[in-house]
Protein backbone atom coordinates (compact mmCIF):
# COMPACT_ATOMS: atom_id res chain seq x y z
CA UNK A 1 0.00 0.00 0.00
CA UNK A 2 1.56 3.49 -0.67
CA UNK A 3 0.18 6.67 0.54
CA UNK A 4 -0.48 9.49 -1.29
CA UNK A 5 -1.63 12.95 -0.99
CA UNK A 6 -4.37 14.76 -3.33
CA UNK A 7 -4.80 18.48 -3.77
CA UNK A 8 -8.96 18.85 -4.50
CA UNK A 9 -10.66 22.51 -5.01
CA UNK A 10 -13.75 23.63 -6.52
CA UNK A 11 -15.02 27.11 -7.61
CA UNK A 12 -18.29 26.27 -9.87
CA UNK A 13 -21.69 25.17 -8.23
CA UNK A 14 -22.04 23.80 -4.51
CA UNK A 15 -17.97 23.80 -3.50
CA UNK A 16 -18.51 22.14 -0.21
CA UNK A 17 -20.85 19.23 -2.34
CA UNK A 18 -18.34 18.76 -5.24
CA UNK A 19 -15.63 18.46 -2.04
CA UNK A 20 -17.61 16.14 -0.27
CA UNK A 21 -18.82 13.80 -3.24
CA UNK A 22 -14.94 13.49 -4.50
CA UNK A 23 -14.16 12.41 -1.07
CA UNK A 24 -17.25 9.97 -1.09
CA UNK A 25 -15.53 8.44 -4.25
CA UNK A 26 -12.04 7.18 -2.67
CA UNK A 27 -14.14 6.21 0.41
CA UNK A 28 -15.96 3.60 -1.62
CA UNK A 29 -13.16 3.22 -3.91
CA UNK A 30 -12.21 -0.81 -3.76
CA UNK A 31 -8.56 -0.03 -4.17
CA UNK A 32 -8.67 3.52 -1.85
CA UNK A 33 -8.50 4.20 1.28
CA UNK A 34 -8.99 7.53 2.94
CA UNK A 35 -6.77 8.09 5.56
CA UNK A 36 -7.14 12.16 6.64
CA UNK A 37 -8.36 15.63 5.12
CA UNK A 38 -6.64 18.82 5.72
CA UNK A 39 -9.14 21.77 6.70
CA UNK A 40 -10.83 23.46 3.87
CA UNK A 41 -9.25 27.11 2.59
CA UNK A 42 -10.98 29.54 1.03
CA UNK A 43 -8.58 30.54 -2.12
CA UNK A 44 -8.26 33.44 -4.54
CA UNK A 45 -7.74 31.86 -8.43
CA UNK A 46 -4.15 31.76 -9.60
CA UNK A 47 -3.38 32.28 -13.10
CA UNK A 48 -6.73 33.09 -14.36
CA UNK A 49 -7.96 36.38 -12.03
CA UNK A 50 -11.57 37.01 -13.45
CA UNK A 51 -13.40 33.72 -11.63
CA UNK A 52 -14.92 32.63 -8.13
CA UNK A 53 -12.69 31.96 -5.28
CA UNK A 54 -11.94 28.26 -4.53
CA UNK A 55 -12.68 25.89 -1.95
CA UNK A 56 -9.41 23.70 -1.75
CA UNK A 57 -8.29 20.80 0.76
CA UNK A 58 -5.35 18.22 0.69
CA UNK A 59 -6.76 14.78 1.83
CA UNK A 60 -3.81 11.53 2.13
CA UNK A 61 -5.10 8.27 1.06
CA UNK A 62 -3.76 4.55 1.19
CA UNK A 63 -3.93 3.14 -2.24
CA UNK A 64 -2.57 -0.57 -3.92
CA UNK A 65 -3.04 1.36 -7.22
CA UNK A 66 -0.18 2.26 -9.69
CA UNK A 67 0.44 6.07 -9.46
CA UNK A 68 -0.76 5.84 -13.27
CA UNK A 69 -3.75 3.95 -12.31
CA UNK A 70 -4.71 6.49 -9.50
CA UNK A 71 -4.34 9.34 -11.67
CA UNK A 72 -6.72 7.63 -14.21
CA UNK A 73 -9.48 7.17 -11.20
CA UNK A 74 -9.19 11.10 -10.10
CA UNK A 75 -9.76 11.84 -14.12
CA UNK A 76 -12.56 9.52 -13.58
CA UNK A 77 -14.01 11.00 -9.98
CA UNK A 78 -13.64 14.71 -12.08
CA UNK A 79 -15.97 13.46 -15.01
CA UNK A 80 -18.47 12.07 -13.27
CA UNK A 81 -18.46 15.12 -11.01
CA UNK A 82 -19.49 17.43 -13.87
CA UNK A 83 -15.47 18.64 -15.23
CA UNK A 84 -15.21 20.21 -17.87
CA UNK A 85 -11.68 21.15 -18.81
CA UNK A 86 -11.94 24.21 -21.01
CA UNK A 87 -8.33 25.94 -20.52
CA UNK A 88 -5.63 26.10 -18.18
CA UNK A 89 -6.58 27.17 -14.92
CA UNK A 90 -9.96 28.27 -15.42
CA UNK A 91 -13.32 27.55 -13.60
CA UNK A 92 -13.85 23.84 -12.23
CA UNK A 93 -16.42 22.06 -10.72
CA UNK A 94 -13.76 19.87 -8.91
CA UNK A 95 -9.73 19.28 -9.46
CA UNK A 96 -8.51 16.68 -8.29
CA UNK A 97 -4.28 16.87 -8.11
CA UNK A 98 -2.12 13.83 -7.39
CA UNK A 99 0.53 16.05 -5.54
CA UNK A 100 3.02 12.61 -4.19
CA UNK A 101 2.75 8.80 -4.77
CA UNK A 102 4.69 7.83 -1.73
CA UNK A 103 8.62 8.97 -1.67
CA UNK A 104 8.26 8.42 -5.94
CA UNK A 105 9.61 10.69 -8.38
CA UNK A 106 8.06 10.27 -11.61
CA UNK A 107 8.91 12.37 -14.78
CA UNK A 108 6.38 11.09 -17.31
CA UNK A 109 4.64 12.71 -20.60
CA UNK A 110 1.08 12.10 -18.60
CA UNK A 111 2.06 12.37 -15.03
CA UNK A 112 5.19 14.27 -12.76
CA UNK A 113 6.00 13.30 -9.23
CA UNK A 114 5.69 15.36 -6.64
CA UNK A 115 3.12 17.94 -8.34
CA UNK A 116 5.40 20.05 -10.08
CA UNK A 117 3.96 23.68 -8.65
CA UNK A 118 2.99 22.42 -5.52
CA UNK A 119 5.87 24.85 -3.99
CA UNK A 120 4.64 27.80 -5.49
CA UNK A 121 0.93 27.32 -4.37
CA UNK A 122 -0.57 28.40 -0.42
CA UNK A 123 -3.47 26.42 -1.55
CA UNK A 124 -1.40 23.10 -1.57
CA UNK A 125 1.04 24.23 0.45
CA UNK A 126 -0.87 25.06 3.79
CA UNK A 127 -3.12 22.30 3.92
CA UNK A 128 -0.56 19.57 2.99
CA UNK A 129 1.62 20.82 5.92
CA UNK A 130 -1.38 20.81 7.85
CA UNK A 131 -1.41 16.98 7.23
CA UNK A 132 2.40 16.04 7.34
CA UNK A 133 5.76 18.16 7.61
CA UNK A 134 8.33 15.43 7.51
CA UNK A 135 7.07 12.00 5.56
CA UNK A 136 6.95 13.07 2.41
CA UNK A 137 8.04 16.85 1.69
CA UNK A 138 10.40 17.45 -0.96
CA UNK A 139 11.43 20.51 0.14
CA UNK A 140 13.77 21.77 2.40
CA UNK A 141 12.87 24.83 4.21
CA UNK A 142 15.91 26.99 2.58
CA UNK A 143 14.72 25.59 -0.67
CA UNK A 144 10.75 26.81 0.48
CA UNK A 145 12.34 30.20 1.26
CA UNK A 146 12.86 30.62 -2.42
CA UNK A 147 9.64 30.30 -3.37
CA UNK A 148 8.13 33.00 -1.13
CA UNK A 149 8.45 35.84 -3.59
CA UNK A 150 6.34 33.36 -5.77
CA UNK A 151 3.27 33.00 -3.15
CA UNK A 152 3.25 36.13 -1.45
CA UNK A 153 0.69 37.89 -3.36
CA UNK A 154 -2.18 34.57 -2.87
CA UNK A 155 -4.93 35.29 -0.58
CA UNK A 156 -5.83 32.44 1.49
CA UNK A 157 -8.20 31.91 4.92
CA UNK A 158 -9.50 29.21 6.22
CA UNK A 159 -12.74 28.21 6.17
CA UNK A 160 -14.77 27.19 9.83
Amino acid sequence: MTIAYIGIGANLGDRHTQIDQALGNFAQHKYISLIETSNRFSTSPVGVLNQPNFINLVCSIKTSLSALQLLDVLMEIEQKLGRVREGKWGPRTIDLDLLSFGREVINGEKLTIPHPRLHERLFVLIPLLELNLDSFFPYTIKELNNFVNVITNQNISLIE
